[in-house]
């Protein structure tokens, strides 16, 4: 007997009440058609798809072909394929050209017929998905099951700001009122607000008692230094920080970084200098302010929670989603610093040290000499690239906000975009440090 099968009969139960759901949800947007008067062919379309839902739904509850031979599942071909993509490498310019295109195609996107197709196609992807065993251990952990809620939460946030924007850039571009002045009646905050806010209160509880009830805690054997989990992953919140910390030392990954992000967070509402936006959505009006928050948030921040939630295995290792997390697994890295590729590969010479009865001030010299070449292109990032810039790409940002504004502003971006380029650098040319001084415990 298999220990590990990919379908069982509880199994296939628990799938067909899934698809039992997405055929009432498809049921309901055939009627939404239908009342709008769609076209026929739309309609009958629509009809088809949550007929044959309908039918694999019937047949996932009714149990009628053995778990062995269920044909509904998730191709191997196309679990092999996916799992190639697990590469770090096309996993980011993935996530990057994701990013653009949802940027490039949102009035196309907002559309709730676009935007319907693809809840339907994530939901039956997730479902095909949940076949496979190794994909269910992941998804299915306690620990994971609000990360993926969170993906389709956030997908919905991120669309519905694009659509309320995209409906009102097409106002201004009208000259009609914005979507927030219409129908903008005050209310009083008792009772409306508060009865509003006590319902919205009970439901959350009622949601959390069931979800308690369900979904049992990930509760693990008591922590032993002899014994620890392969991976030991932070939680959700700090993934992020968690793979950051790949890519640079902890005191840049876990203080450095962190501290620009909140002071970014603090210093913008001094620094901006559009007032447009204010009180309503809106994209055109905002193109920078809105990707590059976007950019920090989604792709740098969500993508490295994915990242670390369902790619990253044990020993850190990278899995795809339809791979076996196998302990055993083992990957040759051979990181170099930047001092290394200019003296040994390039200069063919051995990296400047210092003699044993060197001085201090001697010992600093031969540190400096070894990373002089780091130590230029960080300085030259964070001190020749700001006034660059000011004289090309961010010249009306630097007209229209004075040097002091303008330097807090070049330097939050570069800071924000240092974490991509490391990592680019690293799946690249497998380059751990630009400034490598464990002398003094000083690493970038």
């Amino acid at each position: 007997m298999n220990p590990h099968p990919d379908l069982t009969s509880e199994v296939i139960r628990g799938l067909g009440w899934l698809y039992l759901v997405l055929f009432a949800m498809n049921a309901l947007w055939t009627w939404r058609e239908i009342r709008q008067r769609s076209d026929l062919a739309v309609i009958s379309g629509w009809a088809v798809y949550t007929t044959i839902l309908g039918l694999i739904a019937a047949a996932h509850l009714t149990g009628g072909a053995g778990a062995e031979h269920f044909p509904f599942r998730m191709p191997e071909f196309v679990k092999t394929r996916i799992d190639a993509l697990a590469d770090p490498k096309i996993y980011f310019a993935g996530s990057i050209a994701l990013f653009a295109a949802v940027i490039w195609f949102r009035e196309k996107l907002v559309k709730p017929t676009v935007a319907w197709v693809l809840l339907n196609i994530a939901v039956l992807f997730m479902v095909l998905s949940m076949t496979d065993y190794d994909f269910r251990q992941i998804v299915g952990k306690p620990d994971n099951v609000p990360i993926v809620s969170m993906l389709f939460i956030v997908s919905f946030f991120t669309w519905l700001y694009f659509r309320r924007a995209v409906d009102n850039d097409r106002r201004i571009a009208a000259g009609q009122p914005l979507f927030e002045q219409e129908d903008n009646d005050k209310i009083l905050v008792w009772p409306d607000l508060v009865y509003t806010e006590m319902i919205c209160m009970v439901a959350l509880t009622a949601v959390l008692v069931v979800w308690g009830v369900v979904l049992q805690a990930p509760l693990e054997d008591p922590a032993s230094a002899v014994r620890t989990p392969n991976p030991s992953k932070a939680p959700w919140y700090f993934l992020g920080l968690q793979e950051m910390l790949v890519y640079y030392d902890p005191w840049m990954a876990g203080v450095v970084l962190p501290s620009m992000i909140l002071v970014g967070l603090m210093a913008l509402p001094y620094i901006d200098f559009n007032k447009k936006g204010n009180g309503y959505y809106t994209f055109n009006e905002r193109k920078f302010s809105i990707i590059t928050f976007m950019f920090g948030f989604l792709p740098l921040w969500i993508g490295l929670i994915i990242l670390g939630t369902f790619l990253r295995g044990p020993n850190w290792n990278f899995f795809g989603i339809f791979e076996l997390w196998d302990s055993h697994k083992l990957e040759v890295l051979n990181n170099v610093n930047l001092s290394e590729f200019l003296w040994v590969d390039t200069l063919k010479q051995p990296l400047p040290a210092p003699s044993a009865s060197a001085g201090e001030l001697e010992k600093a010299l031969v540190i400096l000499k070894r990373e002089g070449l780091g130590l230029l292109l960080v300085a030259g990032y964070l001190l020749a690239l700001p006034p660059l810039m000011a004289l090309t790409i961010f010249r009306r940002f630097f007209m229209r906000m004075g040097f002091i504004r303008y330097m807090v502003f070049a330097n939050l971006v570069l800071f924000m975009a240092c974490l991509p380029i490391k990592m680019v650098l690293r799946w690249a040319f497998n380059l751990k440090y630009i400034v490598a001084i464990p002398e003094w415990f000083f690493n970038i």
